[in-house]
């Protein structure tokens, strides 16, 4: 607990020591982390590899947007109708998705994604289709950057710790058993399903407040928020960093965001640096940045 008390301290001084570019630079990576995180939790807890959560950050962001746009309502009206929206999808969603396990749970989290990604594009009187919704604002006046990172700053120190409470409840350790022995729990008199099923709205929630942070961030929302692409650096961003640890998604989501706008301004295909960066990690630390340098460590101490 004082590590992650001390990170915090140490992520506030960042617009005390650093330029707009840096402090702007630090807020998409905290909300790519609460992304992740919520990935993380299918993932690297459930056991359930996705590639369709961006659906939940896309509709979040995309609601918040309409409510305020089309029906002319505040922030503190459309943020809760946004989480609530987009909860309740999680739970359809779930239902249909955890039919299956494994390969089939992963090809029909992405088709789902995907037929919300084709209607964002198509629905052109309501989406504005490859234009996006331009002209939205930030709750609470947070237009400078200073003050817009430290709110998400607040928020995604909240949301982890939120997390961190769900995996380490007894909730957290039935869940942590049915993605390693899901009969043995069943044998055991706990209900897989209903584990897998609450566990997958949770974290369809927590997606939903990182795409609430993403539109606050951006003032803009596009069709692309919704891909696969997106899906897919969220969960390369849980499996570098190391699934089923709190830190690892903390970790991805720095590695991605800091490829991602780092090399993009030098590099013209920046995306094969990254792909070399992820095989470079899957070689030398198969189980992610995290608990790869956490081995590395101990390793490093019992020969000192």
């Amino acid at each position: 607990m004082t590590r992650w008390i001390v990170l915090v301290v140490l992520l506030a001084l960042i617009p005390l020591v650093s330029g707009e570019y840096y402090v702007n630079l630090s807020s998409q990576i905290l909300i790519f982390a609460v992304f992740a995180a919520s990935i993380n939790l299918l993932l690297g807890y459930g056991g359930l590899p996705t590639l369709g959560h961006a659906a939940y950050l896309g509709i979040a962001a995309y609601v918040s947007a309409l409510v305020h746009l089309k029906l002319g309502l505040g922030h503190w009206v459309a943020a809760p109708v946004a989480l609530f929206v987009t909860t309740l999808m999680a739970c359809g969603f779930g239902l249909i998705a955890l039919r299956a396990a494994g390969l089939g749970f992963l090809m029909l989290t992405l088709a789902l994604s995907q037929v919300l990604w084709g209607t964002a594009y198509r629905w052109v009187a309501l989406t504005d289709g490859d234009n996006g919704l331009r002209g939205l604002t930030r709750p609470f006046g947070l237009d400078d950057a200073a003050s817009f990172y430290y709110f998400t700053l607040a928020v995604t120190a909240f949301s982890i710790w939120m997390m961190a409470r769900f995996v380490h409840s007894p909730f957290g350790a039935a869940l942590k058993g049915t993605r390693d022995q899901p009969r043995r729990m069943s044998a055991l008199g706990h209900h897989v399903w209903l584990i897998r099923w609450l566990t997958f709205v949770y974290a369809g929630f927590w997606g939903a407040v990182s795409g609430l942070l993403f539109i606050y961030y951006h003032k803009y929302i596009h069709p692309v928020s919704l891909s696969l692409a997106n899906s897919a650096e969220g969960l390369l961003a849980v499996i570098a960093g190391g699934s089923g640890t709190l830190a690892g998604p903390l970790v991805g989501a720095a590695i991605v965001m800091l490829l991602k706008n780092w090399a993009s301004a030098y590099i013209e295909r920046w995306n094969m640096l990254l792909g070399f960066v992820f095989v470079a990690i899957v070689v030398f630390m198969p189980e992610g940045v995290v608990p790869g340098a956490k081995r590395l460590w101990l390793r490093f101490r019992s020969r000192t």
